[in-house]
């Protein structure tokens, strides 16, 4: 039978499966992290594991989507803090081009590649993955909403650009190093232009 844990052992377990994960991916990557290093690593049993959560993925998601959400406050903080003075396509275009670096920089992200993403996102349940864009749109929604948008901006195409540029950011070896900050810059001054309203 299943052991039964309080509420205050749950929280615990959690934390440290997410605390490993993190630790794991950064050393391993997602292809190489095991729940077998995962348990031990925490002191639990096998099947304990599985209580929290139905698979490794689910867990690794669990903690990028963490990461993700961290970065989606810093973002719309500034943006809030700024949007009341008067905001120009290239401002705009510098705070998410550091979003965007700043995701980089992040030791979970900056050991996975499109690969590793792929991987993990085929694994995951479809309605995980409907649920995290459903949210990146939201936020987008949200962070543009304190913003003079173009009324025919239409936020799930805003959404689904922002995210295409994040797939770029996967193949930053494949574009080549020499250029791409620029590039990226480009991209997203491209889709920054076509969102703001000239009547700013």
């Amino acid at each position: 039978m299943p052991k039964c844990y309080s509420e205050q052992e749950r929280e615990y377990i959690i934390r440290r499966l997410k605390e490993e994960a993190a630790v794991c991916m950064g050393q391993f990557g997602i292809r190489r992290t095991t729940v077998d290093e995962l348990v031990k690593r925490v002191n639990i049993p096998k099947g304990t594991f599985y209580l929290f959560y139905k698979s490794k993925e689910l867990l690794l998601f669990d903690v990028i989507q963490e990461q993700h959400e961290l970065v989606n406050q810093k973002l719309y903080q500034a943006i809030s803090e700024a949007a009341d003075q008067s905001f120009s396509a290239e401002k705009l275009t510098d705070m998410i081009y550091e979003f965007y670096k700043m995701t980089e920089e992040m030791p979970i992200f900056r050991l996975m590649d499109s690969e590793e993403i792929e991987l993990l996102v085929r694994k995951l349940p479809g309605e995980v993955v409907e649920a995290h864009l459903q949210d990146d749109t939201d936020t987008i929604q949200r962070m543009f909403a304190l913003l003079p948008v173009k009324k025919e901006a239409d936020v799930k195409v805003m959404s689904a650009a922002f995210h295409a540029i994040y797939y770029a950011t996967l193949h930053k070896k494949e574009i080549g190093e020499e250029g791409y900050d620029q590039a990226l810059r480009m991209l997203i001054y491209g889709v920054v232009t076509q969102i703001l309203s000239d009547e700013r």
